[in-house]
């Protein structure tokens, strides 16, 4: 795969913005849970604010990167969660004016200049989650915090299908006993 490996997790948004920081709750709930049931070696778990800089140094090397971040369409509903695998084609298009991001740039503006620079990612699955609250304080709102559970199951099972299919035998090649 290009010289891939590994696993990124990188949960976007701002604590500090109440739906926005649904990326970094993913996230410090994934780190909870692994002490427990450690994930796959080379993966890595990070925060980050959706600055393109730091995307592109969190997801240059990796293998799969999954990123969750909130989104906040005009009619939400709080909790609601999309799944976008770069695998199926498209890809996300920029907010317009009406941008329904917090950060600066958004995602899409990342990869395309990841793309350009040649630091893209290696397979990207996208969890965008619907939010209503972005205004200024701490923790997120039920109807996305209820979510949350859920959403870092699904994504534990993104890796390890992934890990999987690394670690499977390429076709017409027997494994190995």
């Amino acid at each position: 795969m290009n010289g891939f490996s590994g696993t990124a997790v990188i949960g976007i948004g701002n604590e500090f913005r109440r739906d926005d920081g649904v990326g970094r709750a993913v996230v410090t709930l994934l780190r909870q849970r692994a002490v427990q049931r450690p994930l796959p070696p080379g993966t890595v778990l990070a925060h980050c604010d959706g600055d393109p800089g730091r995307l592109l140094d969190l997801w240059e090397k990796a293998g799969l990167t999954i990123v969750v971040d909130a989104c906040f369409p005009p009619s939400a509903q709080p909790g609601r969660t999309h799944r976008w695998d770069a695998a199926a084609g498209g890809a996300p298009s920029p907010a317009g004016p009406g941008r329904h991001s917090t950060h600066g740039l958004g995602l899409a503006e990342a990869l395309r200049l990841g793309d350009a620079l040649g630091r893209g990612p290696g397979r990207l699955v996208v969890y965008a989650v619907e939010g209503t609250d972005r205004s200024v304080g701490v923790g997120i709102t039920p109807a996305v915090a209820a979510v949350v559970p859920r959403l870092v199951r699904r994504i534990e099972a993104d890796i390890a299908r992934t890990t999987r299919l690394r670690t499977e035998p390429a076709p017409g090649r027997g494994r190995q006993v």
